[in-house]
């Protein structure tokens, strides 16, 4: 995993609780916590951070990894402004694989991008089939809602099918609800 993964979890629980609480999910999850954002390190180093984290807030790691999504997407936004700019969270989603995922490979060369599908459903609902070997379908699910802050909209978004739960991949549906005026 991309070390700017990690420097987005650092960001989230430094602001969230604090630079004493990092370190702590740091020796609960034995790590050092030296992450380059054009590195790569493990996935069992994130891993090991929302256990410490689930531990720590006695919420389940699925809760963790949602919240960190929906807390690092304006982080991206900021760094990145580029890729949000004249969207809205439905054209935005729509970029994922032929616009953003092709330049996160050229901005961190190696990176392991989940690939993404989608079809329409009822009108203000989209459905995202997710696939990734990582089955971090909580952390796109996290920036999904980020997004939609991002854009001043609301979304309800719940998982029709989950690798989790034996599935081939997992399938997120978005419900467009509101658009702040």
């Amino acid at each position: 995993m991309k070390g700017i993964i990690f420097n987005l979890v650092e960001e989230v629980v430094t602001d969230s609780y604090g630079p004493d609480t990092w370190d702590e999910l740091l020796d609960e999850a034995g790590l050092e916590g030296a992450y380059t954002s054009l590195g790569s390190y493990p996935d069992d180093d994130l891993h090991g951070l929302v256990r410490a984290a689930s531990s720590q807030l006695d919420v389940p790691p699925d809760a963790v990894i949602r919240t960190i999504g929906e807390q690092a997407l304006p982080r991206l936004a900021t760094r990145y402004p580029g890729f949000f700019d004249g969207h809205d969270c439905r054209s935005f989603l729509l970029t994922l694989n032929d616009i953003i995922h092709p330049e996160v490979r050229k901005l961190y060369p190696g990176a392991d991008v989940p690939d993404f599908a989608y079809e329409d459903g009822a009108p203000g609902e989209l459905f995202i089939h997710y696939r990734s070997a990582r089955q971090l379908c909580a952390l796109a699910e996290g920036f999904i809602l980020g997004a939609a802050a991002h854009f001043g909209e609301t979304v309800a978004v719940d998982q029709t099918s989950c690798m989790h739960r034996g599935d081939r991949d997992c399938v997120l549906r978005v419900r467009f609800l509101a658009v702040r005026p």
